[in-house]
């Protein structure tokens, strides 16, 4: 192995682990200002559903340098366990009994 080759698995290995700090950065904001977990309830046009996913890489960057909020993905908060989510964009708001006191 050359140098040159040496240097490219060192570079890819650091960027792959800044990629996941980032993404574990990213998804510790949407807990902690959002209140939003894989097991949180949001409320879209008045229906209830569990979310399953969170799209961190929709999150918008503000002008005041925050981050919007991000997609979500869930399943209807009466439905079983086998229920396929659903894409539920940005139009979310965090259930009251699901709120970060």
């Amino acid at each position: 192995m050359d140098y040159g080759d040496s240097v490219q698995k060192v570079l890819l290995r650091k960027i792959r682990k800044t990629e996941q700090d980032l993404l574990q950065l990213k998804l510790d904001y949407c807990r902690f200002i959002f209140g939003l977990t894989h097991r949180a309830t949001v409320l879209v046009d008045g229906q209830s559903y569990l979310v399953r996913s969170v799209d961190v890489d929709s999150m918008a960057t503000l002008e005041d340098g925050g981050f919007g909020k991000p997609e979500v993905a869930g399943v209807p908060a009466e439905a079983g366990n086998g229920a396929e989510p659903v894409n539920l964009g940005t139009e979310w708001t965090l259930a009251e009994s699901a709120a970060v006191k």
